[in-house]
């Protein structure tokens, strides 16, 4: 019997719940590779969920279960188009799901946006979860009053790490070299800054409460920024977040190191510097007809780093065909238009909308679309010979195991948690006994 043979590029939740669903659809025997441009699983969940959000982290256990089902291979250390092209897999699988995300932020579109100091909240979330994209020494939080743009639960747990002590974080496994740098932060003031009103914001309840209960730093909001007509007439989340909102406008500042002033009813017209950033310009909002409109009101803070936290979006992959009006890859059900053999799955599918979990309904539909029409043998050539011709050898699932086992270890040399993150893929690779292929030519 000829065995179908998958391959899905990504190995975050939207990946592997895709060669989950897969595994589980189909009623005959499947093959999956799982093909991962950093030497690690995971995705979202590793690099982009708050350190100390331990309980949602905790999916990765769920995750791991599945990479290690029968049938199933992790290749790790390939990058499409640098390593691998999409025809490459085309003539190794017969199928191939793309499952890459929307990691890069949305822009302002506003003067002074390119200043240092303005930043990406996703290099930042990127940096304090110890991204090998992101060195260690990207961010010295050396300001004084920071602007963070944004009020989604991204922008919350930005707006936590930077309100929270160092030592609150030393059970958790932000990399050491990070927890230095957040030591020595010299954050006083954090204004966090959303251009609708409280009822429009995006963090769910739950985070915001914990938001609240930061021990080292004040929390407020203004009255009249707060006040909402119609409350009773809200859903029960929007809700709770309203009347959390309005209770911090009555709070009397304890004294506390830093101080945390969440705005709303501002959008953003300019970041101001010469140099760098110095400051920001706001403007008064409101709404008409359902769209923000801004009054003609002008507001100045100072802010020594702005962070920008106002979406994600997906970029275009070589070889696939890409939307730039919706920033996703076209697809009916998971099926890219135009195409064949090739599919789509996660934010990448649908753009950044939904939690983790929402991925898995998201793959089970893409699983369904291939199995009903993918025909085994298709492909005959194989991808290990490919990378073998090219010098090229990827990392394997033992070697995942191994860099897990030497953060497990630098831990408890550090008497910190249960894992401590590696930075960078040097010392990654390391871990598991290679050498990056751009340092001396060996494979990664």
């Amino acid at each position: 019997m000829v065995t179908l043979r998958v391959a899905i590029v990504g190995s975050g939740p939207a990946g592997i719940y895709t060669a989950e669903a897969l595994s589980k659809q189909s009623g005959e025997p499947i093959e999956i590779d799982v093909l991962e441009r950093l030497p690690t699983p995971y995705g979202l969940v590793r690099y982009g969920v708050a350190p100390d959000h331990t309980s949602i982290k905790s999916i990765a256990g769920y995750l791991r279960r599945v990479l290690e089902s029968p049938g199933i291979r992790f290749l790790g250390g390939l990058e499409l188009g640098a390593d691998v092209s999409a025809d490459d897999l085309l003539a190794c699988y017969d199928a191939v799901v793309y499952c890459t995300g929307a990691m890069v932020d949305r822009h302002l579109g506003i003067p002074g946006e390119d200043l240092p100091g303005s930043v990406a909240a996703t290099d930042f979330v990127n940096w304090y979860c110890g991204h090998p994209d992101v060195p260690a020494d990207a961010f010295t939080l050396d300001a004084e009053e920071v602007a963070v743009i944004g009020v989604g639960n991204v922008a919350v747990d930005v707006v936590r790490i930077l309100a929270k002590t160092a030592d609150e974080l030393r059970g958790t496994d932000v990399p050491e070299e990070v927890l230095d740098r957040l030591a020595a932060s010299r954050v006083r003031r954090i204004h966090m800054i959303g251009r609708r009103g409280p009822e429009h914001a995006k963090f769910t309840l739950k985070e915001l409460r914990e938001l609240g209960e930061v021990t080292n730093a004040d929390v407020r909001t203004l009255p009249s920024e707060v006040e909402v007509a119609d409350v009773e007439g809200l859903s029960r989340q929007i809700r709770g977040n309203v009347e959390v909102l309005r209770s911090w406008s009555t709070r009397v500042p304890a004294g506390r190191p830093r101080a945390l002033d969440v705005r709303f009813w501002l959008r953003p017209v300019e970041i101001l510097g010469a140099a760098r950033v110095e400051g920001l310009r706001l403007e008064r909002t409101r709404l008409v007809e359902g769209r923000v409109t801004g009054t003609g009101e002008y507001e100045t803070i100072p802010a020594d780093m702005v962070l920008r936290s106002v979406g994600y979006r997906s970029v275009a992959l070589p070889g696939v065909p890409f939307d730039t009006g919706t920033m996703t890859v076209p697809n009916v059900a998971g099926k890219v238009t135009g195409t064949d053999r090739q599919y789509v799955a996660g934010w990448l599918k649908r753009g950044p909308t939904g939690v983790i979990g929402t991925n898995k309904s998201d793959a089970a539909e893409t699983a369904r679309t291939l199995l009903a029409e993918a025909v085994p043998g298709t492909a005959d050539a194989k991808l290990d010979d490919l990378l073998s011709a090219r010098g090229i050898t990827p990392v394997t699932y033992d070697d995942w195991l191994a860099i897990e086992t030497a953060e497990a270890e630098l831990a408890r040399t550090l008497g910190r948690g249960e894992r401590v993150k590696l930075v960078g893929r040097p010392a990654m690779l390391a871990a598991c006994g290679r050498v990056p292929r751009d340092t001396a030519g060996a494979s990664s």
